[in-house]
């Protein structure tokens, strides 16, 4: 019988949660550096063994860790991050220029074919790829060079790089999110990149349509289809149908269309989950309600999936990379909440049971089938 193994990131350490196929009871290994922000922590697609974790504090900066055995044993990895070897400059709001500043790993993207490779999307936003494992990095320049980045504006989280998407057919094309940039799309690994946010607007923005510095909060692709992306955006959920080049509105009949995650079910394209969030100053669930929403139609038609979440005096937030998916037969659904809860569902939604409550704060949530 199959097995899933749950990775999650919290404000004070990692957790790795691990069942077996009927994904009823749960052993919980942790907390791994403790008293640490662990940002994301992700394995490998194709070595079940090859884990890799975003660790981060104020104090001492950030370290990417790397486990070979599953999570049981871990050792920091190369953490030189130079933006293309020398400071770049951005612009802040009042038009003087500033430095380009590491300050932390957001998101660690391992690769489909090759464990030894591994991308990582830091703030300041730029994206850097390992061919080594992790032990050494380089930036993919070609992102930050594109002529509109000199004029990216940190969102309220910071100027992050928080979602990368490897196509899953054509290994030169890579999507990216960037918050509050936009969406860009390379499609020769990584020299050149085009932004694609046709469609989306902004009315926070002197411009609502500019090609760039909209706020994309994350975004989503089935692999069977790697032309159809999803994307939760500050406000708005969005759909493209020819690899981000044209966005319309799905958020069709959510109670609100504000929210951070979004994600795809592993055997049918179409379904497709959210958790609302009452607005961009009230970052918890509106009404007191912990609902996760379903779309079988690729959004406009939403059902809210309540069975076994509270529906009362409830006020977490989930963020961004916070939910994920296996690839068990009945499809399995997980998300952490900012109240240090984890919840499963083990058909596809439509009933939850907590896997363990009380952890620190969730920052992410990843699952390996194994």
């Amino acid at each position: 019988m199959s097995s899933v193994r749950v990775l999650v990131g919290t404000k004070k350490g990692a957790f790795v949660l691990s069942a077996d196929g009927r994904r009823k009871d749960w052993k919980v290994a942790g907390p791994f550096f403790a008293g640490w922000e662990i940002y994301h922590v992700k394995g490998s697609p194709v070595d079940p063994n090859r884990l890799y974790a975003s660790q981060s504090s104020g104090w001492f900066g950030q370290v990417v860790q790397r486990s070979d055995d599953g999570g049981a044993t871990w050792a920091p990895v190369g953490n030189k991050f130079a933006y293309d070897g020398v400071p770049g400059t951005h612009q802040w709001y009042d038009g003087t220029p500033h430095p380009w500043e590491f300050k932390r790993v957001w998101h660690l993207e391992p690769s489909l074919t090759d464990p030894e490779t591994v991308y990582a999307g830091v703030e300041d936003a730029a994206l850097f790829k390992s061919t080594d494992g992790g032990t050494n990095w380089v930036e993919l320049a070609g992102l930050r060079g594109h002529g509109r980045g000199p004029h990216w504006q940190p969102g309220a989280g910071g100027m992050c790089l928080h979602s990368i998407i490897l196509d899953p057919v054509n290994k030169e094309r890579i999507f990216v999110a960037i918050s509050a940039a936009g969406s860009f799309r390379t499609d020769d690994g990584g020299k050149s990149w085009k932004p694609i946010n046709k469609g989306l607007v902004s009315n926070m923005m002197p411009n609502p349509t500019a090609e760039v510095g909209h706020c994309v909060h994350h975004i989503a692709m089935h692999r069977d289809r790697p032309n159809v992306l999803f994307m939760q955006k500050h406000w708005d959920v969005m759909r493209s149908d020819d690899a981000g080049e044209n966005w319309r509105e799905v958020s069709g009949n959510l109670p609100t269309d504000f929210g951070f995650v979004i994600d795809v079910h592993a055997h049918q394209p179409e379904t497709l989950y959210v958790v609302p969030i009452k607005s961009d100053s009230e970052h918890f669930v509106p009404d007191g309600q912990l609902r996760v929403f379903r779309s079988k139609t690729g959004g406009n038609e939403w059902e809210p999936l309540t069975a076994g979440l509270p529906q009362q005096n409830c006020y977490v937030n989930v963020l961004r990379d916070a939910m994920a998916v296996d690839s068990l037969d009945d499809c399995g659904i997980y998300f952490g909440t900012s109240g240090g809860q984890v919840y499963a569902s083990a058909n596809a939604g439509d009933s939850w049971a907590p896997i363990v409550r009380d952890l620190p704060a969730v920052l992410s949530v990843e699952v390996q089938t194994l």
